[in-house]
């Protein structure tokens, strides 16, 4: 039930979003769309930072971050929101949607190097690779959504590989 309810907030959360930047949207006005009161919301997310940080962890939680096609299509459905993910992107809070972005992408690319190392630690460097590469994939991404009207998800997702530092991509792409 819980899972129900965190959906359709969200999904009210959509809806104002389409109208307004997240920095004009207040907690009771989400609850008034959502018709729910204000301790349901609290209950379920901490703030509209977080809200909307859990929009995006159920939009990517599916993606293989190692893969063009699903990468693509993760970013395709951005397209398809384009205006949820501009607001989201626009927000220049302490809260904002990036540096939420920013540590599921490190944290997902770690885990996956991790296991795929075999090991509970990572090397210095490659722990600080991950988290290079991340930020700039996180960066380009938000380039993409605000700015980037042409090029293709595919194509990003491609040219973002290409960039991934050396210690990375032995792992990930061409790993034994």
């Amino acid at each position: 039930m819980a899972e129900i309810t965190k959906l359709w907030i969200a999904g009210k959360m959509r809806e104002l979003m389409l109208r307004k930047p997240i920095d004009k949207i207040r907690v009771t006005e989400i609850c008034k769309a959502a018709e729910i009161e204000r301790p349901t919301f609290y209950y379920h997310f901490k703030d509209k930072y977080d809200l909307v940080a859990w929009m995006f962890y159920s939009d990517a939680y599916g993606t293989d971050v190692v893969s063009v096609e699903s990468a693509a299509a993760g970013m395709n459905k951005m397209k398809q929101e384009i205006l949820f993910y501009k607001r989201a992107y626009e927000d220049a809070s302490q809260n904002a949607l990036w540096r939420y972005m920013l540590e599921y992408f490190t944290a997902r690319y770690t885990e996956l190097a991790k296991e795929k190392l075999g090991t509970d630690i990572l090397d210095p460097q490659l722990a600080y690779s991950i988290r290079f590469y991340c930020m700039g994939a996180v960066g380009m991404t938000q380039e993409w959504v605000l700015h980037d009207n042409i090029t293709s998800a595919e194509t990003v997702v491609r040219m973002m590989f290409a960039s991934m530092p050396a210690v990375m991509s032995q792992i990930f792409f061409n790993y034994n």
